[in-house]
């Protein structure tokens, strides 16, 4: 008899999931409903296609793939690996049939993919004017309405004082003739950006400098006005923070921009994306989600968290968590990076430490 049940206890130890992560979703605010819409290890930026084929870029796992929901019931079913042993390819760009993919030192191309997702192109490399440090050399990318692919290129170190002309700015490049322009200096490492859907206006994300303390610098959300401003890094860090070392170095005529929004220092934002859809509510049309990917270095952790930013007439009006519990008791669960729409209206949003993409939609009884 012992020996029966030990042979059906072992049956069930190795027929039950033995991994945490399957089992945790995340909490969402009140009349919305998330679920898990594909499992994709280390997911980061994500891309959709017209016909609702969503790609997405990974970056220590070096891999770019679609996945698809082809029976329509929320839950991408079918994972196609299109390229592997890249050099941390976490930006994503799907533009008139074609899709992008930023490694540290360049961009690729897979031409008109969704015709051949069963037996992906070779990659052509359309872009390679990129310093090749991997120290925030990761990117995320996106195309303007006149077609201008915008890459970031962050600082090569936590401190310095960098050509400027190289890194810590926001750069957009004419893919046809390879000339580029800078956008936006004094940026430590923008992992997100977004053009406001009514100004027009580009918004991003900074990540803030480490070792100053467990409360400064503050990371933060600035918006682009004109190009060629300077967001201070590495003389001024938020609003006001003198860096100790280079605010003496600043030079003298600079003029530099003030976040929109100081975030508490180390929560690292990652992607933002405003909301377009039809799906939620009306006050959700046009508003800002920013995903806090969460800090690695601080004594007591914060961020690791999504939170939704009301902005009107170019201000910020306030901020509210929307999605939480990748934190419990000082656990890490989970890791928000960014996000994308469904042509239902419903948000995705990416988590590379569990390896998940989360669908959210609206509750029944919202």
């Amino acid at each position: 008899m012992l020996k029966i049940l030990l042979q059906i206890l072992t049956i069930f130890i190795f027929a039950t999931p033995l991994y945490a992560e399957n089992h945790f979703l995340p909490k969402v605010a009140k009349g919305f409903s998330i679920s898990v819409y594909a499992d994709v290890e280390n997911a980061r930026q994500l891309a959709v296609a017209e016909d609702g084929t969503l790609f997405v870029g990974t970056r220590n796992s070096g891999k770019v793939w679609a996945v698809q929901d082809k029976d329509n019931d929320g839950f991408a079913e079918t994972k196609t690996l299109l390229l592997d042993s890249l050099n941390l390819p976490s930006g994503i760009a799907y533009h008139k049939g074609d899709l992008y993919i930023a490694e540290v030192h360049q961009v690729l191309r897979l031409k008109n993919i969704l015709t051949q997702l069963d037996k992906p192109p070779e990659a052509e490399i359309v872009y390679s004017d990129l310093p090749d440090k991997k120290h925030h050399g990761w990117k995320f990318i996106a195309f303007d309405e006149n077609d201008f692919l915008y890459i970031p290129v962050g600082a090569p170190c936590n401190s310095c004082n960098p050509d400027d002309e190289q890194f810590s700015h926001l750069r957009k490049v004419n893919l046809t003739t390879k000339q580029w322009t800078i956008i936006a200096k004094g940026i430590r490492n923008t992992v997100g950006f977004d053009w406001h859907p009514t100004t027009g206006k580009l918004w991003f994300t900074d990540n803030g400098q480490d070792w100053m303390g467990n409360d400064k610098p503050a990371d933060e959300l600035n918006r682009i006005d004109r190009d060629g401003q300077h967001f201070g890094y590495p003389f001024i860090h938020g609003k006001s923070t003198a860096d100790p070392k280079f605010y003496v170095q600043r030079p003298k005529l600079l003029k530099t921009s003030p976040p929109a929004l100081e975030l508490q220092a180390h929560v690292a934002p990652l992607g933002i994306h405003f909301y377009t859809g039809k799906m939620f509510p009306r006050k959700y049309i046009n508003q800002l989600f920013l995903a806090e990917h969460g800090s690695w270095n601080r004594t007591s952790k914060v961020g690791y968290k999504v939170l939704l930013v009301n902005i009107a007439k170019d201000k910020v009006i306030s901020s509210e968590t929307f999605l939480s519990g990748f934190l419990e008791k000082g656990e890490v669960l989970g890791r928000p990076v960014a996000f994308a729409e469904l042509k239902d209206g419903s948000l995705l949003v990416s988590d590379d430490f569990a390896g998940k993409i989360y669908r959210i939609t609206v509750s029944k009884n919202l």
